[in-house]
């Protein structure tokens, strides 16, 4: 059962919105266990209904995640609720907050020109940087990808939890090793 919400509950505080309408992930034991839960994460705010907000339940604060989510129109609050564990609501913005966020991002990723020719390649070069940071940088600049062009990857390892990623946003990725030992990906829409 999903709760819509009413426009006055839209502008209640996170921590005040009925809790029918929360979608839950407790990661705690994903990342006791060495498990990445961004691929879980991910999948439960793209599913996320207008009036419904998104808890993630934590051992630490996912500081990274905020700035992921916030590009894709997502304002957030977190708490420490006791030692080795935080709460963090997510709640989605606007549709012109997310497209105003993209094409923030677009402009970021291209050095400020978000007008990337048809065919054109974007680059992101996500080496020296510790998981999930390099899948992050590059789902980053996906989101902000123009019709044609093709994204460019460089990590430091073969990206294998990016693949469902991929597919699951319609792109299709080759991985070839470089003889330095770093990976080139290359990405384009399927």
């Amino acid at each position: 059962m999903r709760f819509v919400a009413s426009p006055r509950l839209s502008r209640l505080k996170p921590e005040l919105w009925p809790m029918n309408n929360t979608v839950t992930i407790d990661v705690r034991e994903d990342i006791r266990a060495g498990r990445e839960p961004f691929s879980k994460i991910m999948n439960a705010a793209a599913a996320l209904q207008a009036a419904e907000q998104l808890l993630v339940i934590a051992p630490f604060e996912p500081v990274p995640l905020f700035k992921v989510l916030e590009k894709q129109g997502f304002r957030h609050t977190s708490k420490a609720v006791t030692a080795g564990e935080w709460e963090v609501r997510f709640i989605r913005q606007s549709t012109l907050t997310s497209q105003d966020s993209t094409m923030a991002a677009a402009s970021q990723v291209a050095g400020g020109d978000s007008r990337l020719d048809q065919g054109s390649v974007m680059e992101v070069d996500a080496r020296g940087l510790e998981p999930p940071q390099p899948m992050v940088r590059i789902l980053e600049t996906l989101a902000a990808l123009p019709v044609g062009a093709r994204l460019q990857a460089r990590t430091d390892r073969r990206p294998m939890h990016l693949y469902a990623q991929l597919q699951d946003r319609g792109f299709i990725a080759e991985t070839q090793e470089q003889p330095d030992g770093s990976f080139l990906t290359y990405v384009r829409r399927g």
